[in-house]
């Protein structure tokens, strides 16, 4: 049982190891060596058992299948009813020397000589065929006949010799009776020794109309109760007129030959030669067996099949639990273990290790246990095949210690062991990112001399691409072409999905096209890799270009890709098209999932469109999916990000009515929510109730804290914050640092958030270009323009380039410093870096061109008259309160009007001149007013650069 359940795995092999390049001797001699010194030692032990005694006449089957029927004179001359033809003697030397044929061997002396002769030609007798029968055969059998007459002959027996004293036979019983009722009734004439009601086929509470009583007590007695039962032949019962009438014999006679043509036919494999019942369990088995082989997918089609088989096997109900195992369904691998045991037949190995694969595929792991500490008390061997399976079951959880604890113990306990359960282990550390430990894995399973199969290739590219290492993804890669491996699918998808993780869609295509030219096309999963490469550029019009590829190819979306697809509809904003691929995806009988409705739900509540976003939530509800606690995140998360927190606050309370618990991603989006608006309070409080209900804290829980305290300009606070972080062993990340240099900038404090730049680069933190951002603010902030342009050459030198939000913070910068020729400098500067300049940069710089256009040079007006006719061909409008500030500019300017006027009102919104011929006639003076602008700027760029260090949507995801 072993062997088989060892064969019945899928082993490939290598001839070349994976790491290294000196090359393995094979086991594959020892192995065949080992196995046929171990098949023949088998077969020595098997054939020097005894054989089996002959099977009584009361006995439905023989105990043994292997053995063959042993004719020999009995004591019983019944016995030999059932056998129609004597058996010839085995050898013709056998009946030329036995010459006294009036000579009758005692039983114990023929028992002796038969068992004797069989245990040395047993095996002989299944590999040569005896010799045709003597020609004298038939005298030889006359002689027998004539010298032992104590034999009857079977063709003298008569049915009456099988009939049994005292037994009666009843018939036309209502279906319904029970054994108590018949026995109380047929009493009167005797002791009753037993009573069968003989069970309906198909419906075992209910009986078939007959049976059999039985009467106790000598044979005489019973008799005569039975011939007194008789004489009430016709008596009605129960509204029913029974037949009485004494057993004949008939049907233990009919039995006794069908078992005897069973035995004869039974070592030629002939089905006519058994019994009907027989015939037809052995059908029903056959059948079970073609369907569990051909039609696996079809769960019904398998259960009917096994459930028609009468009195499955041990092998039967093995292979029943076997195949829920593979299903995943525990509970129902369960049931049929213990149908199996309630039967009688106790598991084996195999049985156990099937039962023990079943729950490692649900990941119950305990139930998995239990069912192994089972094992050991009942004596049990635990195969290598036992051991693979629990620490393949481990390693799927992510538990590594306890997938080692069992891969050790299956060391100490089976040598050599095989490439399966190395490949196991090493999947169990390549998913907890443990590439070392896998390295030392693979080393130590090639120094036994087991060869890698390509399965532990991919297992190790996966587990490289999991830690994002594309230059050992590529080394094994390499390697696998170098051991004589073709590369498939799976090894190419590997890489596809390697480049696909770290953004290299470019490289992911190049691999494709590698793949297309050697003949292997793209499956679901390839494609679905390209769509998330592309998705997580965001670059939308590429993933539907992948996906019409998909759809050309002839391959039908599964609910995956079109969650993908659906996803990538509300990146874009299209959240019309998004639902009808919802519809769509009914159409093509996919049930959607929460994951469908979730970006649909998160889109409209960012867009503020709470109406249609709880529209979509009543959808997801008819469709048949349950809320969860990530579909009410999706809602509040949209909401906070509008900022929107009494609505947000609604959700929650909403949420606890449906009885599903808050977790920590929900506690921490409300904190990030109350945090962009600076309300620190509130943001103590939900961390508060956070920490209360026992949910972990982590980096994004302390991030919130620190932005509500930095957003409010309490320091101090952010600085207990950090302490209380450090006292939790949570470190900084480039987000914390980030949101703490922006608050130091917010004060103008440069000195403060240059401490804390060294302080992440002495902790390996790097920073980022919102680091510098927020660097370059606190320097405009101080003042300290010399500082934000050397920090502006040592982003250059590290190779940081920076963005529109960081020029727009420098243009900003020299604006406060009265140098609108600096920062129309950087504006050009930025533009020759290839960057699109947004409505926030016109805004700092106009600004800071127009407050000094009346005491500077002439080429500010140049650069006034070039800026606004950018800002025409962008099509940018700015808004009233923008218009406003920049009429009163132009009005210290041009008094009457002139080209810069009439070239900037072209940038103010539609209703200019209705509002500005309204202001003129209420307040005639306001051109001789006082006007600060600084105030005004510095309401804006806070506005402006308060996004940079704000989480984006690819940051906020991570709070799932």
């Amino acid at each position: 049982m072993v062997m088989d359940s060892l064969v019945s795995l899928p082993t490939s092999h290598c001839h070349s190891p994976l790491f290294t390049s000196k090359p393995h001797s094979s086991s594959a001699t020892a192995t065949t060596t080992t196995t046929t010194t171990t098949t023949t030692s088998t077969s020595v032990s098997f054939s020097l058992s005894p054989p089996p005694q002959p099977p009584e006449p009361n006995i439905r089957r023989p105990k043994s299948i292997n053995s063959s029927p042993k004719h020999k004179i009995s004591s019983n001359p019944l016995k030999n009813f059932s056998t129609t033809t004597p058996t010839p003697t085995p050898t013709p030397t056998t009946s030329t020397t036995n010459n006294n044929f009036s000579h009758v061997p005692s039983p114990g002396e023929t028992t002796r000589t038969t068992q004797s002769l069989v245990s040395k030609l047993r095996l002989s007798s299944k590999l040569f065929p005896p010799p045709p029968p003597p020609p004298l055969l038939h005298d030889t059998r006359k002689a027998t006949q004539i010298s032992e007459p104590e034999a009857p002959s079977p063709e003298l027996e008569k049915p009456e010799n099988f009939r049994q004293h005292g037994k009666v036979f009843i018939g036309n019983l209502p279906s319904w009776i029970k054994k108590h009722e018949v026995a109380e009734f047929f009493r009167q004439f005797g002791p009753i020794k037993d009573v069968i009601v003989i069970k309906a086929h198909n419906e075992i509470h209910r009986n078939a109309g007959f049976g059999f009583v039985i009467y106790g007590g000598p044979p005489p007695v019973a008799e005569k109760s039975a011939v007194k039962a008789v004489e009430f032949d016709g008596v009605e019962f129960y509204g029913r007129v029974l037949t009485v009438k004494l057993d004949d014999g008939t049907r233990l006679k009919g039995k006794a030959e069908e078992r005897a043509r069973w035995v004869e036919g039974y070592q030629g494999q002939n089905l006519s030669n058994k019994s009907k019942w027989h015939q037809e369990r052995e059908g029903s088995r056959r059948l079970f067996r073609k369907v569990l082989d051909s039609e696996p997918e079809n769960w019904q089609k398998v259960v009917i099949a096994f459930e028609r088989i009468d009195k499955p096997s041990r092998r039967e109900f093995g292979l029943m639990v076997n195949y829920y195992a593979r299903r995943g369904d525990m509970h129902r691998a369960r049931e049929t273990f213990e149908r199996m045991r309630s039967r009688g037949i106790e598991p084996t190995s195999h049985v156990y290790t099937n039962l023990v694969h079943a729950y490692a595929v649900g990941r119950d792991m305990e139930e998995a246990l239990s069912c192994v500490r089972k094992m050991k008390e009942e004596g049990i061997e635990i195969t290598l095949v036992t051991y693979s399976i629990l620490v393949r079951g481990f390693a799927k959880i992510g538990n590594s210690e306890a997938a080692d604890y069992w891969f050790e113990e299956a060391k100490e306990r089976h040598t050599p062991l095989n490439a399966i359960i190395y490949g196991n282990i090493v999947y169990a550390h390549c998913q907890t990112c443990n590439m070392e430990r896998a390295e030392a894995l693979v080393r130590e399973m090639e120094e036994e001399g087991i060869d890698a199969p390509i399965d532990i290739y991919h297992t190790m590219m996966d587990g490289y691409t999991m830690i994002g290492n594309e230059e050992k993804c590529l080394i094994v890669f390499e390697r696998l072409k170098e051991c004589g491996f073709t590369p498939s699918i799976i090894s190419y998808g590997c890489l596809i999905n390697l480049y696909a993780k770290i953004g290299k869609v470019s490289k992911a295509l190049e691999v494709s096209k590698m793949m297309e030219s050697a003949g292997i096309k793209h499956n679901m999963k390839t494609y679905s890799m390209l769509i998330n490469g592309y998705l997580k550029l965001k670059d939308w019009a590429n993933a539907f270009a992948i996906f019409e590829d998909l759809v050309k190819d002839g391959l039908k979306p599964d609910v995956v890709l079109y969650n993908n697809i659906i996803r990538a509809f509300c990146g874009m904003g299209n959240m019309d098209r998004a639902i009808h691929t919802v519809k769509e995806m009914q159409k093509e009988r996919h049930r959607p999932t929460t994951r469908t409705f979730m970006p649909i739900i998160h889109g409209f509540a960012r867009a503020g469109e709470m109406r249609r976003a709880l529209e979509v939530f009543d959808m997801m509800r008819r469709s048949g999916c349950i809320p969860t606690v990530h579909t009410f995140n999706a809602l509040i998360l949209g909401l906070t990000e509008k900022r929107q927190m009494e609505k947000a606050v609604e959700i929650l309370d909403e949420m606890t009515l449906a009885g599903i618990t808050p977790n920590e991603h929900t506690y921490t989006t409300i904190m990030h929510g109350y945090a962009s608006l600076g309300d620190t309070g509130k943001a103590f409080e939900y961390f508060s109730k956070l920490r209360n209900e026992g949910l972990e804290l982590d980096v994004y829980t302390y991030e919130a804290l620190l932005k509500a305290c930095c957003k409010s300009g309490r320091m101090q606070s952010a600085l207990a914050v950090t302490k209380e972080m450090a006292a939790q062993n949570i470190p900084r990340n480039t987000f914390v640092y980030n949101i703490l240099i922006d608050g130091w900038a917010r004060r103008g404090d440069v000195w403060e958030a240059a401490d804390l730049i060294q302080q992440m680069k002495q902790e390996g933190v790097q920073p980022d270009i919102h680091t510098y951002t927020s660097f370059i603010n606190a320097c405009c902030k101080a003042g300290d323009m010399l500082r934000a342009t050397k920090t502006i050459q040592e982003m250059d030198a590290i190779g940081i380039k920076p963005n529109v939000k960081t020029y727009t913070t420098l243009i900003h910068g020299w604006a406060r410093a009265s140098l609108p020729e600096k920062a129309l400098k950087c504006f050009e500067e930025m533009k020759l870096a290839g960057l699109k300049p947004d409505k926030a940069v016109y805004h700092c710089l106009m600004t800071s061109l127009l407050s000094r256009a009346t005491v500077a040079e002439a080429y500010i007006y140049s650069g006034v008259l070039s800026v606004c006719r950018e800002m025409i061909v962008s099509g940018l409008t700015v808004d009233m309160g923008t218009a406003v500030h920049w009429s009163r500019c132009l009005r210290k300017i041009e008094r009457s009007g002139g080209e810069l006027t009439e070239a900037l009102q072209k940038t103010f919104p539609p209703d200019w001149n209705s509002y500005h011929t309204i202001a003129a006639k209420s307040d005639p003076e306001t051109d001789d007013e006082p006007e600060s602008d600084d105030e005004d700027n510095d309401v804006y760029l806070d506005n402006v650069t308060d996004g940079d260090n704000d989480l984006d949507d690819e940051d906020l995801n991570r709070l799932w």
